[in-house]
């Protein structure tokens, strides 16, 4: 039913709805052999932000999942304002007032912002008086916290328009218990704080409850008022943020496993120009510029970090830098000679590089870890006679010692590569990427999706690589990881880059203020 619906049949709805308590009481759930929930138990408050954190196959999803109705618990029950509840499906969770915003969008990207809240109703008319409807949906946006254009398609919409749109419309659905799977993950960090923060002020008004996932413990510190941990299906650990540190909750996430010392950044200035990007033009594959006279320089002994949020041409310009997409206009110069990307010059000019979705774009997932390690050097000796004759021996000894020197969890070098683990695969690639001298090294989102000790063990080979005098091009949606490894900041916006400066010389706000566009 929705909110017009409900004012109109019962006058006393009119006052804010009272926030919901959760909770959960052993909720266990078994696929297979996997046990994905062993007997979880949680309890959240009403009117409150609760933090669910825990690394890849921690058990978060499927947690959410049985709370919304998706799955079926194999034991436990689900409390509502202390009350059992039964959710068997998403539609019982909805007449609970459980709603979910997911990591990708769930819009219509062809219907304005007016039409996906109204078809989103059980109720919705066949025939739509809009003249109506408008009135009505202008006065639940005079209620809400933030706005949006209602008369604007979604595919016009900014990333940041389309991710309130989307908790909108289950403040629309009368959805009061709001669980949000990693929310900020599109928005600029200006737009994060504005959003976590208006939704931080409903929930201390008692008008909703949020659960949220996320990996970004700055958020947690600063919106969160509890947190849960989980890990490998159990719950570890949680309680009030204002008890717990940074430390204390990585440590509940990752348990016994050892973690390396982050690379310290060395002092040494950096040196001469070694890549240097000169009014680069591009264009994306329905043929629409994107990129557009992109300039830049990276320096020997030095991290630049590009950030921008998705869709503004970061993808396009690691495709051309890799070769896999042709420039319209500019030129790629690597120590001060022009730059054609392709396998001998990589070779000969030491250019090296970690893709986003490596699994997709540098291994071949149905070929061995040695057969993908054995990629930038299977036609040299030793692993090749005369350039043809490929010798299997030479690849697999290469593979052992780089797996051990990497710490790759593989069960053996003859394992397709497909059959690791996400953070396994990136330390795979990396392992092939970085066995040689590196003057050049591109990394895209290299840590996307990964758990704890991953991003450690990543971000510090990446640092690593700097302090040795590699000139290294991170691009990145995290802007945390910018900031953490980055020397200087470049921003992408529209296709171009509208900004840069010493990280040291500027702040998170700057920096979200170009993402922006502004």
């Amino acid at each position: 039913m929705s909110v017009a619906t409900v004012l109109a049949t019962d006058p006393a709805a009119a006052a804010p709805m009272r926030a919901p308590s959760l909770e959960t009481i052993g909720m266990t759930k078994v696929f297979g052999s996997l046990v994905a929930l062993d007997d979880v138990s949680i309890n959240i408050k009403a009117g409150t932000v609760h933090a669910l954190l825990g690394e890849n196959g921690a058990g978060k999803s499927t947690l959410v999942k049985c709370i919304m109705g998706f799955y079926s618990a194999d034991k436990g029950q689900v409390l509502l304002d202390g009350a059992e509840v039964p959710i068997r499906n998403p539609r019982d969770a909805r007449a609970l007032g459980i709603g979910m915003v997911y990591q990708h969008f769930t819009l219509v990207p062809s219907l304005t912002g007016a039409e996906n809240l109204v078809i989103s109703r059980a109720d919705a008319p066949a025939i739509i008086d809009w003249k109506k409807e408008m009135r009505s949906l202008e006065a639940f946006l005079n209620r809400m916290p933030f706005r949006v254009p209602l008369d604007v398609p979604v595919s016009a919409m900014a990333a940041g328009e389309k991710q309130k749109l989307e908790i909108l419309k289950l403040l629309y659905l009368d959805q009061r218990l709001l669980i949000l799977d990693e929310p900020t993950s599109v928005l600029t960090p200006d737009e994060a704080d504005e959003m976590l923060g208006l939704l931080r002020e409903m929930t201390h008004r008692k008008e909703i409850t949020v659960i949220m996932i996320t990996h970004k413990f700055r958020e947690v510190l600063s919106f969160c008022d509890s947190v849960t941990v989980l890990r490998r299906g159990r719950k570890v650990g949680g309680g009030e943020v204002k008890d717990l540190t940074t430390d204390a909750m990585a440590r509940m996430m990752i348990g016994d496993t050892q973690i390396r010392d982050r690379a310290v950044r060395g002092t040494k200035p950096a040196g001469d120009t070694v890549l240097e990007l000169a009014a680069l033009f591009a264009d994306d594959d329905e043929g629409m510029r994107a990129l557009e006279q992109v300039n830049l320089k990276v320096h020997s002994g030095e991290i630049v970090g590009i950030a921008g949020v998705s869709g503004n041409g970061q993808s396009e310009l690691v495709e051309v830098l890799a070769g896999q997409r042709p420039l319209t206009d500019g030129r790629i110069i690597i120590k001060q000679h022009p730059f054609e990307p392709n396998r001998n010059s990589f070779y000969r000019l030491k250019i090296f590089g970690l893709p986003e979705e490596p699994l997709k774009n540098a291994t071949v997932p149905r070929m061995t870890v040695a057969e993908n390690m054995a990629f930038r050097t299977f036609d040299r000796p030793p692993s090749a006679k005369l350039g043809w004759w490929l010798s299997p021996g030479p690849m697999r000894e290469k593979a052992r010692e780089l797996i051990a020197l990497y710490r790759v969890k593989t069960p053996s070098p003859e394992t397709a590569i497909a059959d690791l683990s996400g953070g396994n695969v990136q330390r795979a690639v990396l392992a092939r990427e970085l066995s040689g001298d590196v003057d050049v090294l591109i990394v895209a989102n290299p840590c996307f999706g990964l758990d704890f000790a991953s991003v450690v063990e990543i971000r510090s080979q990446i640092m690593e690589q700097r302090n040795r005098g590699a000139a290294v091009l991170l691009v990145s949606e995290d802007l945390d990881e910018i900031l953490e490894l980055a020397d200087r900041v470049a921003v992408m916006s529209g296709g171009t880059i509208n900004y840069q400066a010493p990280v040291g010389e500027t702040d998170r706000s700057t920096i979200g203020k170009h993402m922006a566009g502004h």
